[in-house]
């Protein structure tokens, strides 16, 4: 209720604050028009009375299409890049998407360059290594989770807001009284120009194994995407690389400002050293500058060394105290949707995990096997209209590693779910495994099945809200399925 609540004062605020923030058209683009806009958007549903419709174009929708639908939903001005009569005021440039960022700065009194910012990319591990950091420097995190800061949470649709959204996050929060913000940038919106107005203080990886690639089309597009980030850090600015990863040195090439170095390599800036992993807790040393600080996390894992010793890293230039950063560190109980144990007084556990490549994947099954679960059970499934060359190799991975698979829906969008398990199972002849296409059904299977001291395994979703079916995003929870079971 509480959520809900703020999500309704944000919803009320952001009308009364386009009417504060409004702007002539002449102050953010030149032009002789001396209208009011009260705000900017490049998706013609999302448009309101009073606004500009900037007709971008995209990669593979060109929006000049959908001007109609603009003016349609109240908009008084377009910018594009044709030649058009419209009964709206009509501005031709020659590319809407160079000018937007400047557009939306004129419009947003120059909103982003009052804050900081900390930006980190990666496959896996974006958005754990984000919420520690905003925890430990009790900052903004905008990510796969939404919008934090302090009390306050509101919902984005992408990892990476797109950039109209982008403006609008800046705006409110600076409103509230933020100045840091951490930040997950996906390869995506780097790809599509969305923070290229940003300037970071401190950017870093996690670390880069194969994924998006019905996006970017190859590995090294999709490398290239990861290092443009590299490229956005402020002259003086800070560059942490994961050195043990296989791309460590393509990226370093492009990193701007002085570039520092973690993982288990000797050479290591940050080096992790002697790790621990237990079944609710992981230790491990940092050294640094021939000093060794102890970590004590309730994170499992080795990827979980990892995601720390980076955040630990960024607090460190961030000047926090070593001995604050390492006590905030113990403090952290669990990320929401990753490797979230759940305890509802059942003698097995459940971990619910929003692991979906195949390194994410891998590396769970890989920490959880080392402790002593008599079974493991997954429930999980492959994403629809995504890279379909990937699904055999992690069929494959979970029937090796885990004693029983449920294979299930997982954001099919416009493909068959029967079709997507059939491509999970077509390089194995295992049959440890049965399908339920019914993803609240697989869940309740998987439960039925355990016993005492086993693991029940949620892949794929982690907290989202939604399931992707055709072009809609209907309502669905893992976790609200969870707690529907223990609460009869």
């Amino acid at each position: 209720m509480q959520e809900f609540a703020l999500l309704l004062w944000y919803r009320n605020n952001i009308v009364l604050r386009k009417e504060y923030s409004m702007k002539r058209l002449n102050e953010i683009i030149k032009c002789d028009y001396d209208i009011s806009i009260k705000g900017i958007q490049t998706d013609s549903r999302k448009v309101q009375k009073g606004d500009l419709f900037v007709a971008v174009k995209g990669f593979h929708v060109d929006h000049h299409s959908f001007i109609d639908d603009a003016v349609r939903n109240g908009a008084v001005a377009i910018i594009g890049s044709r030649d058009l009569e419209l009964d709206v005021i009509y501005i031709k440039v020659d590319d809407p998407n160079k000018v937007l960022a400047e557009i939306l700065s004129n419009f947003y009194d120059h909103v982003e360059e009052k804050f900081r910012f900390i930006g980190i990319t990666g496959t896996d591990g974006k958005t754990t290594t984000a919420t520690i950091v905003s925890e430990i420097l009790d900052c903004c995190y905008i990510g796969t989770n939404g919008v934090c800061y302090k009390q306050y949470k509101f919902p984005i649709c992408n990892t990476t807001p797109e950039i109209c959204e982008l403006y609008e996050c800046l705006d409110r929060l600076y409103n509230l009284g933020c100045k840091l913000i951490v930040m997950e940038v996906s390869s995506e919106a780097l790809l599509h120009g969305r923070v290229d107005c940003l300037k970071f203080d401190i950017v870093s990886y996690t670390n880069i194994t194969e994924d998006h690639l019905n996006i970017h089309q190859n590995i090294k597009n999709y490398v290239d995407s990861k290092k443009k980030l590299f490229s956005l850090v402020k002259k003086n600015g800070i560059s942490i690389l994961n050195i043990d990863d296989r791309h460590y040195f393509d990226v370093k090439n492009c990193c701007k400002g002085k570039v520092y170095t973690y993982g288990k390599n000797k050479n290591s800036d940050f080096q992790i050293r002697k790790i621990n992993c237990q079944e609710n807790s992981t230790f491990f040393d940092i050294k640094l500058m021939e000093q060794f600080y102890s970590i004590n996390s309730k994170l499992i894992g080795e990827y979980n060394a990892y995601n720390l010793t980076l955040a630990f890293a960024i607090a460190y230039f961030m000047k926090v105290d070593v001995n604050t950063i390492l006590t905030k560190i113990f403090a952290i109980n669990s990320i929401i949707g990753r490797g979230e144990k759940l305890d509802f007084g059942q003698n097995y556990t459940i971990i619910l995990d929003y692991a979906h490549t195949y390194n994410g994947i891998d590396n769970i099954i890989s920490n959880l096997k080392k402790f002593e679960y008599k079974k493991i059970i997954a429930v999980t499934g492959a994403a629809g209209g995504r890279e379909k060359e990937k699904r055999a190799k992690i069929g494959k991975l979970l029937l090796e590693k885990v004693d029983y698979v449920i294979f299930t829906m997982d954001d099919p969008r416009y493909e068959n779910v029967d079709s997507i398990i059939d491509d999970l199972l077509c390089d194995t002849a295992l049959t440890n495994y049965e399908r339920i296409i019914d993803r609240k059904k697989a869940i309740y299977r998987a439960f039925d099945l355990a016993n005492e001291k086993e693991l029940v395994l949620i892949l794929g979703k982690g907290r989202d809200d939604y399931m992707a079916i055709k072009d809609q995003k209907l309502k669905y929870s893992d976790f609200d399925t969870i707690c529907s079971y223990f609460e009869g």
